[in-house]
């Protein structure tokens, strides 16, 4: 399998940054290239075509296949490349079945462009029923370049034969030069829309490591097809199961992206709920939530951790819904015994959430921590310092700027300096001061919404 940039950016859910690169790529595939996408693939495609024509001109060949041999090679691996296993970056294809035979039976120096051909070949169908751009033919060729790295390893080392005992290191200076290569094209094209460098290194482990496994295994049917081409067709029940594999994993991916909309979704329709039954505490929530997201990048959480904290901001104050309204909206200080009430609303958030399980489940759970201080004088558990959960403690900080920055019946909102400035003294008492440092970086350049009045 190889890692193609034409797809860059279970019944588990996936990891949300995961499902968020998976889903931006199937949204890209039908649109053509453009800003940097455009400049980062037009350099790698037209590249590949100088570098790749190069070498059928400047490098020496002893080979020569027949053109049925040639034309099967290219249309199995045409065929090959359409069993895609939809990984975070990039596609893992089964194409390692296919290129290995075309570098030991072909003229090494014109394998890449047969690999072009045959990548391009494969999108034909896509093309013909309208799902694929015609413009994005930039990215197969750019996607090409993983070939060139064992095509040139094996050309200046005489294109020896499929013998592993013999030519093991030679074997593996190719492989090593198909990842390098693999992971400098399709890496720069994850990077360039957007995907930190670490995540594209984590992206490529699997490819390589599937590719790695089905190199031998290629490697053994095409010492046998030397003399005998036909053994090649060997490796045809392997590509149906990998095809039907990949097929199931597709299927999972549908049933996470569609699980993670339907929690969504269900998020949303709880903060509405929140907003019918309480105008202030509904349009508060969504200003926590503009906060909380730019602290969220101020701090460069992972997408999975700025999920949970956006949809943690959004339902923080859920569980008020259970807590009597003349209590809520008191336009003076709160008795002991009405705090004690309102106190109790992180636990029935928690409770509510849980009920609906699986993500809000979890985010039910950090929910429960928002009224945490760092200092350990915090409810409904007392934890202190790191023992409150990081989104929680984003939550907690954003949730007194919000409340403090906007007018209540029984004191003026305060200015943007002056709850600054209250943060600030609090934090290592109340707040994480990470996080006071991180909302006081973000907090004048934000455009929040406008809070509902307390009536």
């Amino acid at each position: 399998m190889a890692t193609t940039a034409a797809s860059a950016p279970a019944p588990t859910p996936q990891r949300a940054d995961d499902e968020a690169l998976i889903e931006a790529t199937r949204a890209r595939v039908g649109s053509r290239l453009a800003g940097r996408e455009l400049i980062v693939t037009a350099v790698g495609g037209l590249s590949f075509l100088v570098v790749a024509g190069a070498m059928v001109a400047a490098l020496p060949t002893h080979r020569s296949a027949s053109l049925p041999l040639t034309v099967a090679l290219v249309a199995a691996f045409a065929l090959a490349a359409r069993v895609e296993f939809e990984v975070a970056i990039g596609a893992a294809v089964a194409s390692q079945l296919i290129l290995v035979p075309m570098l030991f039976l072909l003229p090494a120096r014109e394998v890449p462009l047969l690999v072009a051909a045959g990548y391009l070949l494969s999108y034909l169908p896509n093309h013909f029923r309208g799902n694929w751009h015609p413009g994005r033919v930039l990215i197969h060729l750019a996607s090409s370049w993983y070939a060139v790295g064992p095509a040139l390893v094996l050309a200046l080392a005489g294109e020896p034969g499929a013998d592993w005992r013999r030519h093991g290191v030679v074997f593996v200076l190719a492989l090593a030069a198909q990842f390098a290569l693999d992971l400098i094209v399709s890496g720069g094209h994850a990077v360039s829309l957007g995907v930190p460098v670490r995540q594209v290194l984590a992206g490529s482990r699997w490819p390589w490591l599937v590719d790695a496994a089905l190199a031998p295994l290629a490697l053994v049917v095409t010492q046998a097809a030397r003399n005998h081409p036909f053994d090649l067709l060997l490796v045809l029940p392997l590509l149906g199961l990998l095809a039907f594999l990949a097929r199931e994993r597709r299927a999972h991916v549908d049933h996470a992206l569609e699980l993670s909309h339907a929690y969504r979704g269900t998020a949303l329709l709880l903060g509405d709920v929140v907003e019918a039954d309480d105008a202030y505490t509904g349009s508060h929530s969504r200003d926590v939530v503009t906060l909380v997201l730019g602290v969220a990048d101020a701090l460069g959480l992972e997408a999975h951790d700025r999920r949970d904290a956006e949809l943690t901001a959004l339902l923080h104050d859920v569980g008020k819904i259970r807590i009597p309204s003349e209590i809520i909206g008191k336009a003076g200080p709160l008795t002991p015994d009405e705090r004690a009430i309102v106190e109790t609303h992180t636990l029935v958030g928690e409770e509510m959430l849980d009920r609906v399980g699986g993500l809000l489940g979890e985010v039910g759970r950090l929910v429960r921590s928002c009224h945490e201080r760092w200092d350990g004088n915090g409810y409904p558990d007392g934890l202190r310092g790191g023992e409150i959960p990081l989104v929680a403690r984003i939550v907690c900080g954003c949730d007194a700027f919000s409340a403090m920055t906007t007018d209540r019946p029984y004191r003026r909102a305060l200015l943007l300096e002056e709850a600054l400035a209250e943060l600030h003294a609090q934090a290592g008492r109340q707040f994480d001061p990470v996080v006071v440092e991180a909302l006081a970086t973000i907090a004048g350049r934000l455009e929040r919404p406008a809070i509902a009045p307390v009536l």
